[in-house]
């Protein structure tokens, strides 16, 4: 599927500016927002490279009919061609013997676009969006960017990283091949972030008290159990000792609540969903929150600390995300067994009524982070692509 094409004079990212061939670049990184977030991110940076001399890059993005990034892609403006999924089992299953024959039929579509496209780079963020555009890369002679998100990588990029030209990680200790630490491309609603000049707003937003210590707490965008539990249960601590409170609970969590405050007390505000994390942060001294690999980034980059709770399944890769900016000394890290209200009265209240200890965790977080990583990432492209990287 193709998104709607614009007509010759409209204004969208990646059209060309001059006489001279743009660079063309597929991007691969459909299926859930850890992947398609960081990919659209690069495709803004890219985009924003236009000068005299070179147009901006032509951006096309491959997905595949049942991920995000049918609404996702369309919607920030940039083509979208879809691939067969090749979802890859984490056990031996049944479906395990069909995924040759679909890989197969994955590589051949996704061979014929590059070709149709004249790619001159394929950049794959993970996934079963990324495997099958590696291996048609491979096949026609196209060069690859490998980024990984997450300190654990997936078997997609693991492939991926044997055949790249570069490969890109936002955790330092990533176990790929010829890793090059860039870090995790953000939108610059976040990558370039004043959160103390936009504190006031943020908090009016909210209505929060300017003045009150902070606590924002979120599990991702369908919202965690057990920090709803165990935030919502120690409210009273939280709001005796002056701490007002931004929590977002998930939007199918809705017995999750709070009696009303007494008249003067800290606010506890409950939302569904923040539809602007940029402001959440702003208005935050603290976050309580999972430790996924876009979290982690965009609080280290706005210099916000955190109070990390990995998620207690998987393989462990959470944690390993969060561990940076632990030993960095600008967040805490707490296992999920161990979340309880208890917990966040003697450890976190401490913290929020602390304006020193808040000030030094902060600038400890935001050292840890790499707010420039999508024009880092960009360059990277640029250059596998054979194009000079001048000033941005």
């Amino acid at each position: 599927m193709t998104s709607p094409q614009p007509d010759p004079g409209d204004d969208v990212p990646g059209a060309p500016t001059s006489g001279a061939a743009p660079v063309r670049v597929v991007l691969a990184g459909g299926g859930t927002g850890g992947h398609i977030e960081p990919m659209l991110a690069l495709a803004d940076a890219l985009t924003r490279r236009t000068g005299a001399a070179d147009p901006a890059p032509l951006v096309t993005c491959l997905g595949t009919a049942r991920g995000m990034e049918t609404r996702l892609v369309p919607a920030r403006g940039y083509d979208l061609r879809l691939i067969p999924p090749v979802p890859l089992p984490r056990k031996p299953t049944p479906d395990l013997l069909r995924v040759p024959g679909r890989l197969h039929r994955a590589v051949a579509e996704t061979r014929e676009l590059l070709t149709e496209l004249d790619a001159d780079v394929v950049v794959g963020f993970g996934g079963d969006v990324a495997l099958p555009a590696y291996l048609a890369a491979r096949r026609a002679g196209v060069p690859i960017v490998v980024h990984e998100q997450n300190a654990l990588p997936g078997l997609a990029n693991r492939i991926g990283a044997r055949l790249a030209a570069r490969v890109a990680v936002t955790v330092p200790s990533t176990p790929l091949r010829g890793a090059e630490h860039v870090g995790m491309p953000l939108r610059t609603a976040i990558s370039g972030l004043d959160r103390a000049a936009r504190r006031a707003e943020a908090r009016a937003e909210f209505g929060l008290d300017p003045d009150r210590p902070t606590l924002l707490v979120f599990g991702g965008s369908q919202g965690a159990a057990s920090l709803n539990r165990a935030a919502v249960a120690a409210a009273d601590a939280l709001t005796a000792a002056g701490v007002q409170v931004l929590h977002a609970r998930g939007p199918k969590n809705t017995e999750v609540s709070v009696p009303a405050r007494p008249a003067g007390a800290a606010p506890y505000v409950v939302v569904d969903y923040l539809e602007r994390m940029d402001l959440a942060y702003a208005a935050a001294d603290l976050a309580l929150c999972r430790s996924g690999a876009v979290t982690v980034a965009e609080l280290s980059a706005v210099g916000l600390p955190a109070a990390f709770v990995p998620l207690p399944i998987g393989n462990g890769e959470q944690r390993l995300n969060a561990l940076p900016v632990v030993e960095a000394g600008g967040a805490v890290l707490v296992a999920d067994a161990d979340l309880s209200p208890a917990w966040i009265e003697s450890e976190l209240v401490p913290l929020l009524t602390d304006p020193q200890a808040l000030s030094a965790l902060a600038e400890h977080a935001a050292a840890a982070g790499t707010p420039d990583a999508d024009e880092r990432l960009a360059d990277l492209v640029l250059q596998v692509a054979g194009r000079e990287v001048g000033d941005r």
